[in-house]
This record gives C-alpha cells, structure tokens and sequence, in this order.
C-alpha cells in the first residue's frame, strides 16, 4: 500500500547535510520504499546524497511518499522529525 504526505521545510537553515542524514537514518528504520519529492523530482529518502540533489532550502514544499508494509509509519515518524525542526531549534 502506498501513502503520501506532504510537508514544508521549517527550521531555518532548510535540509541541509545534518537534516538530511537525520532523515535518511530515520527512513532506513523502516522497511517500505520512502521517496521524496519536490517539483517532480524523486528522491530516495533512505540517500542522503539523494536528499541532497532536492536542494531545499526553508519553506520548499515536499512530499513524502511510501510504499511497503510500514508505509504509514514510517511517513508519520518523517512528519514528527519535520515538525520538531529535526532537532536543531
């Protein structure tokens, strides 16, 4: 099954390095499929290089997309990581 959420980028210095490796560590928890997607560009949420190549500065609107058998839970952990400015502020 697959589920989508879509978010923007909250803490003040966007997904850089730091954010990114949070993520990526965070979706690597979880065994579905994470994407992200900004402007129809995918990329692999489990990558942090991939995360990278989004170039997401404060304020980029993303999506989240997961498919596999915790798709939702792990949405809902990335959703979390995001709202608490994954953990910088």
């Amino acid at each position: 099954m697959e589920f989508r959420a879509s978010f923007v980028i909250n803490n003040k210095l966007g997904l850089h390095a730091r954010p990114a490796a949070k993520l990526a560590k965070l979706a690597c928890a979880y065994k579905a499929q994470v994407f992200l997607v900004r402007a129809g560009q995918m990329a692999d949420a489990k990558s942090v290089l991939d995360i990278l190549t989004l170039a997401c500065p404060p304020g980029t609107n993303l999506e989240v997309v997961a498919k596999g058998p915790d798709a939702e839970e792990a949405i809902e952990a990335i959703l979390k990581l995001v709202k608490e400015k994954f953990g910088e502020e």
